[in-house]
């Protein structure tokens, strides 16, 4: 039977950084007030001419060097982004395969908001069970940078930019595989978070440009309610059917969103700090990149090792969440 093991993972962090400082000189804020109400004290951000793709590229790069495989191995890539280079086509999976140098390869994205990369990771882990793929490369890779209402003072200063990469193989060895990925959406909650312009529905034009509709907008405290509730029940449902307890995981790589809703999931779970990777004071939020640029951090601190039992927890605008739970398996 093939099983999914989950290789390598890489990053890609833009060197540029915005500061809460240099937030106070354009919308009326605070460090401090910023730093309370979400965590965040810096994020990074992508050069003007640097797309998703550029991003993700980099980041492809070190997952496949750490995975110790060749380039040529990998027979599908799936991007994970509300970002993409292009707004229908061609997806920016394609981009990345082209830029890798992969022609001849199977290449999609997929959009599911901040939950991108644990539904893209569920993907990999059915391609190679099923026996169509051997070896997977997943990205998550955004510019939310080219989203924002910098005029917004409720949201712009959250996001930022990065990727994030990791390769999904095969293996002939239960004890590598991907335990479980489970994701949901539900749809009635789409003004929670949302782009209303640009797509088929309020199609590119003036208005759309003057109002920026073609910004993302978000309802914060409905969205914080909500995302504590549904991440907490999520991992619940997680570990009981799979019989294990909090003290079972090594390590707790949530969704980098907001300080507040990482803690209070972590206190209703009994997660402690020591098993919870936290990244959103220094990236901001990532979307799709964020749970793979957590997970990179983490392991180049060298707090993640081979054999350690890690859960990815999400959520995002859709509404759409998720979780995964696995044992981090680098080829031997």
């Amino acid at each position: 039977m093939n099983y999914a093991a989950f290789r390598s993972i890489g990053a890609y962090i833009p060197p540029r950084i915005m500061s809460n400082a240099d937030f106070e000189k354009i919308i009326d804020t605070t460090d401090e007030w910023i730093t309370k109400r979400t965590g965040i004290k810096e994020r990074r951000l992508a050069e003007k001419d640097e797309a998703p793709s550029d991003l993700g590229t980099k980041a492809a790069e070190v997952a496949i060097s750490r995975a110790g495989i060749n380039k040529e191995d990998i027979d599908l890539i799936i991007c994970a982004t509300v970002t993409p280079d292009f707004l229908c086509m061609p997806s920016t999976a394609c981009l990345i395969a082209s830029k890798l140098n992969l022609p001849n390869i199977m290449a999609f994205d997929v959009s599911a908001a901040c939950t991108g990369f644990v539904y893209i990771l569920g993907i990999a882990k059915a391609f190679i069970e099923s026996g169509m793929k051997k070896n997977v490369l997943i990205i998550g890779a955004e510019k939310y940078s080219s989203i924002l209402n910098y005029e917004d003072r409720t949201t712009c200063f959250i996001f930022g930019d990065g990727a994030g990469a990791a390769i999904i193989s095969a293996t002939n060895d239960k004890s590598e595989a991907i335990i479980d990925v489970q994701c949901s959406s539900d749809g009635t909650y789409e003004d929670l978070i949302k782009t209303a312009g640009g797509g088929s529905k309020n199609p590119c034009s003036q208005e759309v440009l003057d109002s920026k509709m073609a910004c993302i907008s978000m309802k914060g405290n409905e969205t914080f309610k909500l995302a504590v509730k549904t991440l907490t029940s999520d991992v619940v449902k997680m570990l009981e059917k799979h019989g294990l307890s909090n003290k079972d995981i090594t390590h707790f790589i949530p969704h980098q969103a907001n300080y507040r809703i990482i803690k209070a999931v972590g206190e209703a779970l009994n997660i402690n700090d020591e098993q919870t990777v936290v990244t959103v004071d220094k990236y901001g939020n990532t979307s799709a990149a964020s749970i793979p640029m957590a997970m990179n951090y983490a392991f180049e601190e060298g707090r993640i090792k081979s054999g350690d039992t890690i859960l990815f927890d999400a959520f995002g605008g859709g509404l759409t969440w998720g979780s995964a739970l696995f044992k981090f398996s680098p080829k031997k």
